[in-house]
C-alpha cells in the first residue's frame, strides 16, 4: 500500500507504505510497516500509482452510505465517469475511509504460483481471501476507460490502523457500510512496460 513522500529540497523523503502478507503463524493477515522492514520502494510483480505535488487545492469530496446494488464504490465511480465522458479517458486517484462495515479482500501468497494461472477460477484458487473491518485507509486509481494501454482500469490496497489490510474487493454489509473520500482528477497517464501478452480475466 504505496504512501510515499518524495525528498524536496527542505523536505527528506518518508516512506509511509505498507505491506500485508498471510501469516504463517495462523493463516491471518500480517500487516506491517514497509519502512520497518526494507529500505526502498519496491513492486514485486505491478502497481497502479497516483502522484501529486501535495499542495492544497479543492477536491473532489464523495460521502455514501448503504449499497443497493451489485458495483462496489470505485466501481460505481469509474462507470459514472466514463458514462459522461465516454471515449475520454478520466484518471482519479486519492483516498476513501470505510467508515463503517466489512469487505472482502484478498493478500497474495508470499511465493508466486509455480504454474501459469490461465483462469479466474485458478488466480482465484491460489489467492486467499478474507473479510476485514473498518476503519479502514483505502488508496485507489481507476480510470473511465483505457486508451489502448491495456489497463486495470481500476485497483484499490488499503490499510489500517488495527493489523488488517489487502486488496479491496467490495463491501460485505451493504445495509451498513459508510465510506468517505477525497479524490483528484488526474493530468496526465504514464503507462510503464507495458506486457505483451496479457489475458482478460482479473484486468477490473
Amino acid at each position: 500500500m504505496p504512501v510515499v513522500q518524495t525528498e524536496s529540497e527542505h523536505k527528506p523523503p518518508v516512506n509511509g507504505s505498507y505491506f500485508a502478507c498471510i501469516n504463517p503463524a495462523d493463516g491471518g493477515c500480517l500487516l506491517e510497516k514497509y519502512s520497518g522492514k526494507y529500505h526502498d520502494f519496491g513492486c514485486a510483480l505491478m502497481a497502479n500509482l497516483f502522484a501529486s505535488e501535495g499542495h492544497p487545492g479543492k477536491v473532489i469530496e464523495v460521502k455514501a452510505k448503504r449499497r443497493t446494488g451489485k458495483l462496489n464504490f470505485v466501481t460505481c465511480m469509474r462507470q459514472t465517469l466514463e458514462k459522461h465522458y465516454g471515449d475520454k479517458p478520466v484518471g482519479m486517484g486519492g483516498t476513501f475511509l470505510v467508515q463503517k462495515g466489512k469487505v472482502k479482500t484478498h493478500i497474495m501468497p508470499a511465493e508466486f504460483s509455480s504454474c501459469p494461472l490461465n483462469s479466474e477460477e485458478e488466480v482465484n484458487k491460489w489467492l486467499q481471501f478474507y473479510e476485514m473491518k473498518a476503519p479502514l485507509v483505502c488508496l485507489p486509481v481507476f480510470v473511465s476507460r483505457d486508451p489502448g494501454f491495456d489497463l486495470r482500469l481500476e485497483h484499490t490496497h488499503f490499510f489500517s490502523h488495527h493489523g488488517e489490510g489487502g486488496h479491496y474487493h467490495y463491501d460485505t454489509t451493504p445495509e451498513t457500510v459508510e465510506y468517505l473520500g477525497y479524490f483528484l482528477p488526474a493530468e496526465f497517464l504514464f503507462r510503464i512496460d507495458q506486457p505483451e501478452e496479457t489475458h482478460s480475466f482479473g484486468r477490473n
